[in-house]
């Protein structure tokens, strides 16, 4: 099951964030400093899933744009991999030139 949604770009800003289980406001500001934190501080040459306290991080990088999906541990994690580029193949097409594929 999708946890959240993140969208944010190289200096760790968000861009779009959505969650699909509640969480209170005053958690997901240091939660998505330290999802993101994890994200950007890994190397291009490392796996695109992270496990990551209770559940898993899916992330993949388009230009100076990061989308970071939280999974459970139960979620196919090459599905989600897969999702988020079909995800970011659609809007490219819709709005055009979102990010450099």
């Amino acid at each position: 099951m999708i946890k959240f949604v993140l969208m944010v770009n190289r200096q760790g800003q968000t861009r779009l964030s959505r969650y699909y289980d509640p969480v209170e406001l005053s958690r997901r500001a240091p939660l998505e400093a330290d999802v993101v934190r994890c994200c950007l501080s890994r190397k291009k040459d490392q796996c695109s899933f992270v496990e990551y306290k209770d559940f898993r991080l899916v992330y993949r990088q388009y230009a100076a744009l990061y989308i970071v999906v939280g999974v459970t541990d139960s979620e196919n994690e090459l599905s989600i991999y897969e999702l988020v580029h079909n995800f970011v193949e659609v809007l490219d097409k819709y709005f055009s030139r979102v990010v450099s594929l």
